[in-house]
């Protein structure tokens, strides 16, 4: 188990998934992660993520986050506290079980 500063124990909780269907698109938290986990991306009628600068961005029909860079994610769950829509999954590090 981690500890934080002055040696309380401290568990962290890894970004494993974000749910396409309850994602808004919203940034929010992208903007509070400094790790760059997390990507925006479109998604087109048929729920394919493409990337909104693709000459298929037209299909685009909402913007959703998709994990970027998953071994990034330090635990923190900043963006799990911003997140209005409850759309990520976080869970311990199962190595560290």
């Amino acid at each position: 188990m981690a500890q934080t500063r002055d040696g309380r124990g401290w568990q962290p909780e890894y970004l494993t998934a974000i749910d396409p269907g309850k994602c808004i698109g919203c940034g929010r938290c992208y903007k509070v992660c400094g790790r760059e986990v997390m990507s925006l991306k479109g998604m087109n009628e048929d729920g394919e993520t493409i990337e909104l600068d693709d000459e298929d961005a037209e299909d685009v029909v909402k913007s959703v986050m998709v994990m970027a860079d998953t071994g990034a994610c330090v635990g923190c769950g900043a963006c799990a506290r911003v997140c209005p829509s409850n759309c990520q999954t976080h869970a311990p590090d199962a190595a560290a079980a």
